[in-house]
């Protein structure tokens, strides 16, 4: 595995710090001096990096993308069926315990809100969650198979699943202390294997 150039070593460190500031302190006081002083280098160095707190914003998305990914292909790598790949996927957005990241979804939860008002952040959240969509029919597609089950359900599955995730992101970062302790990953599975189950009703 070859190593990082200086230039990529630096922007990594860069985009962590901002990950941190933001979780911590939103996106408007996330400014270049905080994340500076959170990486530890000066505030020209940034600016030598990256031009803007923009165009830090979009190589974020793309670090946060990368994030949940690992986390995923960390718990997928011994999953020999489709239930068992759906419950790595589940687990790896949902699931507390190694891997969880929680200035990640925080973050997350801000370039959310930052899509509804900035049209370049809006394109990259719009393709991280086609991503996600796709990623997660495949997945649904092939469990459903398993279980001699319709397939063409899988793409509104998938949808209130992203869409669920989405909800237990934003309330995890404004208010996980009213939730249940560990109520997400059981759940969904719960309502997937119910949502089979009536499936032939509906």
């Amino acid at each position: 595995m070859s190593r990082k150039s200086n230039t990529e070593q630096r922007r990594s460190e860069i985009i962590a710090a901002m990950l941190i500031v933001l979780a911590e302190q939103g996106y408007e006081r996330a400014t270049i001096q905080a994340i500076a002083k959170q990486a530890q280098l000066t505030p020209g160095l940034i600016h030598y990096h990256f031009k803007t707190k923009a165009e830090m914003l979009m190589a974020l998305i793309a670090e946060l993308s990368a994030i949940f990914q690992t986390r995923y292909a960390a718990l997928a790598s011994t999953a020999t069926t489709p239930n068992e790949k759906l419950l790595a996927y589940i687990n790896a957005r949902l699931a507390k315990g190694k891997g969880e990241n929680p200035e990640a979804v925080a973050a997350w939860v801000i370039i959310g809100a930052e899509a509804v008002k900035q049209p370049e952040v809006r394109a990259l959240y719009e393709n991280a969650i086609s991503q996600e969509l796709g990623l997660l029919q495949e997945l649904l597609k092939a469990h459903l198979k398993s279980k001699g089950k319709r397939i063409k359900s899988a793409p509104h599955l998938a949808a209130v699943m992203v869409a669920t995730m989405e909800g237990v992101f934003q309330l995890a970062s404004a208010a996980e202390a009213v939730m249940p302790k560990a109520y997400a990953a059981k759940t969904v599975i719960a309502l997937i294997d119910r949502f089979i189950e009536l499936e032939d009703h509906i």
